[in-house]
C-alpha cells in the first residue's frame, strides 16, 4: 500500500517522499482513511511509529479540499502536553504542508507572547499549542475557536490524566459542538477511555500494538545496584561503552541538576532539561544533544513525550518512574522507526516494587543482572512506594501518608477531567467551514 492509495494528494505524497517515507506505517494505514471520512478517532500505537503523520496528513488533505475563507480562521487545533512536543508536531506540519496552501503556527509558554499574537492576527489554518498558553491567548482575545472543525489531542492520556483537565474543559467550551475529534497516544488505560467518552462521538478505535507495548527492537536490561553507587555505575557504562548519545531519566528536577553536575565533573559533557528550565535553555540543550555537542541529556519525564531524536541508541532510567506507563514513554525515545535501541535501568532495593509494576504492565520480565564491582549490599526489604500509581495492578494498596508530598510534581496526576456537555453533535463529522459534500454523515 502507498500513501496515494490512502487517498492523499500528489502534493502531500511528494512532501512525504522527500522525508524518506514511501510506505505508510501500520498506524497510518489504519487511521488515515477514517479520519478522511470525518470520523472521531481513538488511536493507540507505539512511540516512533508515525502517529504525528497519522493525523497531520489527512487533516492537511481535508483543509486542501475545502475553501479557505479570506481571513483564515483557525480550523484545526492540536493540543499537546509539552512545549517540546508542540514544536515537534509543528515541524512535521510545516514539512508535510510545503506544497499546499496551508498556514500553521505553534504557541506555548516560556516565551513572550507578542510574536505569537502577531502571527495569529495574520490568520492560521492549523494551530499547535499547549493548553495553558492557548487559554491565556484566548483570554486576551488573540485567538478564536468559533470556526474549529477538528480538535486533536496528542499524547491524550497525559493530557487527560494530569493537570490539564480544567484548561481543557474551558477550551472545549469555546468550540463548536459540531466538530471532529482525534485522540492519539502510546497508551490508553480503561479509565482514560471512559473519560474520552465525554469528548469523542462514536469513535473508531485504532490500535496497532498491544496496549503499553514497546518497540520490538528495544533491548531491556536492568542493573541491580546500591542507590549510592548509581552515578559511578552510570559513568562507567558511558565511558567503557564509549557512548556518544545517551538520554538519562531522573524522577525529579533537583535530581536531574545534581546528576548533570556530577557527569560534567567526571569529564562527560551533559545538560539537564526539565520544567524549571527556561524555554531557551531547554531548546539549546536539546539542540546540542541532537547535534552531538553534548553526550548526555538528563531529563525528567517532561522529555518522555515529544523528543524525536533519530537513531538514539541508549535510554537510561537512572531512577525508575513511579508510574509504570511512563516507562513505556521513556524508552520510546529509542528504537524508533525500526532502529535498534537499548533501554537500561539502574534499580536499587527501594525501586523493586516499581520494577514489578512495570513488568506486569509489559507482560514480561526485564533481564536483570549485577555488574562486577557493583554488587548491591543493601538487602533491606523494599519500602512501600511513596507514590502509589493510579494504574496499579491487582488489589490496591493503601498509599503512604506522605504520598502527595513525595510524588514527583511532573508525574503527579491532578484533578480528573469531567467533560460535560461537550460531545459533538451527531449530524456530521466536522464543523461548518466548507466540509466536502462527500463526507460521511453520522
Amino acid at each position: 500500500m502507498s500513501f496515494k492509495d490512502l487517498g492523499l494528494s500528489a502534493a502531500l505524497v511528494k512532501a512525504v517522499t522527500e522525508k524518506g517515507y514511501t510506505t505508510p506505517s501500520p498506524i497510518q494505514q489504519k487511521a488515515i482513511p477514517p479520519i478522511l471520512e470525518g470520523k472521531d478517532i481513538l488511536a493507540s500505537a507505539q512511540t516512533g511509529t508515525g502517529k504525528t503523520a497519522g493525523f497531520t496528513l489527512p487533516i492537511l488533505q481535508y483543509l486542501s479540499d475545502t475553501k479557505h475563507p479570506k481571513y483564515r480562521p483557525l480550523r484545526v487545533l492540536v493540543l499537546t502536553p509539552t512545549r517540546e512536543l508542540a514544536a515537534q508536531v509543528h515541524d512535521n506540519v510545516r514539512e508535510y504542508s510545503k506544497y499546499v496552501n496551508i498556514k500553521s503556527a505553534v504557541v506555548f509558554g516560556g516565551v513572550k507572547a507578542a510574536s505569537q499574537i502577531a502571527t495569529l492576527k495574520k490568520g492560521v489554518d492549523i494551530l499547535v499549542a499547549t493548553p495553558g498558553r492557548l487559554l491565556d491567548l484566548h483570554d486576551q482575545k488573540a485567538v478564536s475557536f468559533k470556526r474549529i472543525d477538528v480538535l486533536i489531542l496528542d499524547e491524550a492520556d497525559r493530557m487527560l490524566d494530569m493537570g490539564f483537565a480544567r484548561d481543557l474543559n474551558k477550551l472545549i467550551s469555546f468550540m463548536p459542538a459540531k466538530r471532529q475529534n482525534l485522540m492519539f497516544s502510546a497508551t490508553f488505560s480503561d479509565d482514560i477511555k471512559k473519560l474520552a467518552a465525554g469528548i469523542l462521538h462514536n469513535p473508531v478505535s485504532v490500535e496497532t500494538a498491544p496496549q503499553n507495548s514497546t518497540a520490538q527492537k528495544v533491548t531491556h536490561k536492568v542493573f541491580n545496584v546500591d542507590k549510592n553507587d548509581k552515578t559511578t555505575l552510570l559513568i562507567k557504562l558511558i565511558k567503557d561503552g564509549n557512548w556518544t548519545q545517551v538520554l538519562v531519566f531522573t524522577r525529579t528536577k533537583h535530581g536531574a541538576n545534581k546528576l548533570t553536575e556530577k557527569l560534567v565533573k567526571a569529564g562527560i559533557s551533559a545538560a539537564a532539561i526539565h520544567g524549571n528550565k527556561s524555554q531557551g535553555a531547554r531548546t539549546k540543550a536539546l539542540q546540542n544533544f541532537k547535534d552531538n555537542s553534548i553526550k548526555v541529556l538528563v531529563a525528567t519525564d517532561i522529555a518522555a513525550r515529544g523528543l524525536d531524536i533519530p537513531l538514539l541508541p541508549h535510554v537510561i532510567n537512572y531512577e525508575l518512574p513511579n508510574v509504570p506507563e511512563d516507562y513505556v514513554h521513556r524508552i520510546g525515545r529509542t528504537g524508533r522507526a525500526g532502529a535498534d535501541g537499548e533501554a537500561i535501568s539502574l534499580v536499587c532495593s527501594e525501586e523493586t516494587e516499581y520494577q514489578n509494576e512495570i513488568e506486569k504492565l509489559l507482560g514480561e520480565k526485564l533481564k536483570t543482572t549485577v555488574l562486577e564491582g557493583f554488587e548491591p549490599t543493601d538487602t533491606a526489604p523494599p519500602k512501600r512506594a511513596a507514590t502509589q500509581s493510579k494504574k496499579s495492578f491487582g488489589k490496591k494498596k493503601k498509599p503512604a501518608a506522605n504520598a502527595k508530598q513525595n510524588a514527583s510534581k511532573e508525574n503527579k496526576p491532578k484533578n480528573k477531567p469531567h467533560f460535560k456537555g461537550n460531545k459533538p453533535a451527531s449530524e456530521t463529522g466536522r464543523g461548518r467551514t466548507g466540509a466536502p459534500k462527500k463526507r460521511s454523515v453520522r
